[in-house]
């Protein structure tokens, strides 16, 4: 029987959800990626380009699977939350769409936390790594409850946590799309109240890498001077309010991700290890030191 069925109980209000038992687990400081962001932004390519790349350096790393409708994976799965309820099975049983199934799916995790990944969590121990591949659904890391729930859990269960946002690059190639991008970006982490990197991905499919320079610590004034040019100008007001919003803030900055260079690679994984004190209690020389022969030496990566 699936899980999703055993785990069921109906009464004259209708499905609710019953965990099968709650117990809270006791860790030692292990960690823990979030990756969200849009759909097809590439989080399940940097989840697998980060297993493979940790697994060369003998860093033990393990990937743990959130999105219910995910069909095939490329990295080792340590957990899959379909085992607990999938997309397919709440379409069918409770004849809603995608996206309506989507959110009944998480809001199932959710009420299932202290037994469904409790259990996938137990066993982990201090300076263990687990990247978890989110869905790519926006609202879920804006404002519906289910992630905000889980990494409450989790904080309070002892992991240190941090938010890796993944923005397809294709986004700079329109003032309009960016900004949309860098406000959904500062949404999450006000929202998830993690430690946050954020990410331009598939940079290895621009021809010419030399134009992401200006949108790797946005001028969000400029941007709001290209949308000028571009739209109507009721709309300047708007444009300069939103870009004084994100100044004022000054939260978003982007990591450039180029998956076909190892250095690339190796600095976006030293940049969420700093956001969670990765390794910082370990002696001096040490795995870190091993891993990444000390700090990375970023001064020869090249945009160009």
């Amino acid at each position: 029987m699936n899980v999703f069925l055993s785990l069921r109980s109906t009464t004259n209000h209708g499905t609710v959800l019953s965990p099968r038992r709650a117990f809270a687990p006791t860790f030692s400081m292990p960690y823990a990626q979030l990756v969200v962001g849009p759909a097809g932004s590439g989080k399940s390519t940097y989840c697998h380009n980060v297993h493979q790349h940790c697994a060369s350096l003998g860093r033990t790393l393990s990937v743990i699977n959130l999105d219910p409708a995910a069909d095939e994976f490329r990295y080792p799965v340590t957990a899959d939350v379909r085992e607990l309820i999938s997309l397919e099975d709440v379409m069918e049983e409770e004849e809603l769409g995608p996206n309506g199934a989507l959110m009944f799916c998480m809001e199932y995790l959710e009420d299932n936390m202290d037994d469904w990944l409790a259990e996938q969590l137990e066993g982990y121990m201090e300076d263990d790594m687990v990247i978890f591949d989110c869905p790519g659904q926006l609202e879920l890391y804006s404002h519906h409850s289910a992630f905000k729930s889980m990494t409450e859990k989790m904080t309070g269960w002892g992991w240190k946590m941090v938010c890796v946002y993944i923005l397809d690059a294709q986004f700079i190639s329109d003032g309009t799309k960016f900004i949309a991008g860098c406000l959904q970006a500062q949404s999450a982490m006000l929202h998830l109240a993690l430690p946050h990197v954020n990410i331009l991905s598939k940079v290895d499919m621009l021809q010419d890498k030399s134009v992401l320079e200006p949108y790797l610590c946005p001028d969000h004034q400029r941007l709001a001077n290209e949308l000028d040019e571009r739209m109507d100008p009721k709309y300047r007001k708007l444009n300069h309010a939103i870009a004084s919003v994100m100044e004022d803030f000054a939260l978003i900055s982007f990591a450039p991700l180029d998956i076909s260079d190892e250095e690339s690679l190796q600095f976006v994984l030293y940049q969420c290890d700093c956001a969670i004190g990765y390794g910082e209690d370990a002696d001096v020389r040490t795995s870190r030191d091993v891993e990444y022969g000390d700090e990375p030496d970023m001064s020869n990566l090249s945009l160009e």
